[in-house]
């Protein structure tokens, strides 16, 4: 029998895979077709303070070994999360879950923290650098250590949860920010957020996109998310959460040796939605083909 076991700041997942946000929802669809409780936990849909109807369609766009896609953080606000989502969740889900909050300002992050920090059924707290600082002329406070490092602070100052921050792909030195979150306080990282794509229809001579441009993921990002996965695993000291592109139990177990304690599952949920479920099910079996026994075993082993 193989152990798949994996910890992430004391707490203990069944197995490492989990849902990445936005891709899953608040998982009643998926509850649907199968028993969502084999996963590792579930990283749901990313909230924001106050509701927001996302951007102008269209929204996604396909592209080879992906797709782009430009949502706008579409999700009903913090207050209505916590009073109607998990509840409902919680009666279909019984593990500990992850939540992922943006914000547009250090007092957005913090309100959506401290709403997060009372649910009981959150164990984590995935906190979204990506958004555009608007009191930064719309700079992403991820593609800055100081301002990765300022959010970092500002939540962990409201939380008595673990704080991940999920970073950009989109920067020059993703090391870095990562080591200035955890000089900030992070207890772990989420690594990474989609690439920044485009499309144009040849036809209309218009991009596909309404925004112009969206976040590209999919396979065809999987290599660049285990090597960014693996130069911030091995700078430092706290977990990393792995995704991007990963599609196979294979990349699971890829993007485990790059350094990632846990890995997250993303496009691939929504191009077939027993993804997940699949992948699950085939770890037991590539980890015997592989003499692995214990998948804690391989974390990181790559030097």
């Amino acid at each position: 029998m193989v152990d798949t076991k994996v910890t992430l700041s004391g707490i203990t997942l069944d197995n490492p895979v989990i849902p990445a946000s936005g891709t899953f929802g608040y998982g009643r669809e998926f509850a649907e077709i199968y028993d969502i409780n084999i996963l590792g936990s579930i990283s749901f849909k990313g909230t924001t303070k106050d509701a927001r109807l996302g951007n102008p369609l269209p929204r996604i766009a396909e592209c080879t070994g992906g797709l782009i896609n430009s949502v706008g953080l579409q999700n009903p606000g913090v207050e209505a999360v916590c009073k109607d989502e998990l509840p409902n969740l919680a009666k279909i889900y019984k593990k500990p879950l992850i939540a992922n909050i943006s914000g547009f300002s250090i007092e957005e992050y913090t309100a959506c923290a401290r709403a997060m920090d009372k649910e009981s059924q959150v164990g984590i707290l995935e906190v979204n650098v990506s958004c555009p600082n608007v009191h930064n002329g719309g700079m992403a406070y991820g593609v800055c250590a100081e301002s990765a490092a300022e959010v970092t602070r500002a939540v962990k100052a409201v939380t008595a949860k673990p704080v991940y921050i999920k970073l950009s792909p989109n920067v020059t030195d993703i090391v870095e920010i990562a080591k200035a979150c955890e000089d900030a306080g992070a207890d772990g990282i989420s690594l990474i957020n989609t690439l920044l794509g485009m499309r144009i229809d040849i036809k209309t001579r218009k991009p596909v996109i309404a925004n112009k441009m969206g976040g590209f993921s999919g396979p065809a990002i999987f290599p660049v998310a285990v090597r960014m996965v693996y130069q911030v695993a091995n700078a430092v000291k706290i977990p990393v959460i792995g995704m991007g592109g990963v599609s196979s139990a294979r990349d699971v177990i890829e993007m485990m040796m790059a350094g990632a304690t846990a890995v997250q599952v993303g496009a691939a949920n929504l191009v077939n939605p027993y993804a997940c479920k699949e992948i699950i099910e085939e770890l037991p079996a590539v980890c015997e083909e592989l003499g692995i026994e214990k998948l804690v075993d391989i974390i990181g082993i790559v030097k």
